[in-house]
Parts: C-alpha cells; sequence; structure tokens
C-alpha cells in the first residue's frame, strides 16, 4: 500500500511539471490544475507518512500497554 501510495503521490507531480514545461502555467486552467494536482499529491504523501509513523520509521516508536513496565510499588511506611 505504501508503494503505491507514493506512485500515486508522484503521478500528479509529473503532470505539474509537464503544465510547467508547456507554458500553460500562466492560464487559470493551468493554475487550478496545478492547485488541484497538488492537493491529490499531498493526500496521497500523508497516507505515506501517516503509513511510515504507524510502522515506527518516523517519530517515536510507540510503546504497546503490554510492553510497559509497571511502576515500582511505592514504599510507604
Amino acid at each position: 500500500m505504501l508503494l503505491i501510495s507514493v506512485l500515486l503521490g508522484l503521478i500528479p507531480l509529473a503532470g505539474i511539471a509537464w503544465i510547467i514545461v508547456s507554458g500553460t502555467i500562466t492560464t487559470v486552467d493551468g493554475l487550478f490544475e496545478c492547485l488541484i494536482m497538488l492537493s491529490i499529491s499531498g493526500i496521497f504523501f500523508l497516507n505515506v507518512f501517516w503509513e511510515l509513523r504507524a510502522h515506527g520509521f518516523l517519530g517515536k516508536p510507540k510503546v504497546e500497554p503490554a510492553t510497559a513496565k509497571p511502576a515500582p510499588p511505592s514504599e510507604e511506611s
């Protein structure tokens, strides 16, 4: 799923590059197409970020409640 999300995030970026190369970036249609394609890429790359974070590749690793160390007993005398 991660590889598919990366691929689907890169395809709209290639479309933006094509719009820039063809010179239609200065038209209203070109600007809105770029905006839409950036939104689509952002959604797919956000999914990639969430997947990587869930698997522990980004950020702090999640500690499961079952593997957490119990608190030491208090010494109240």
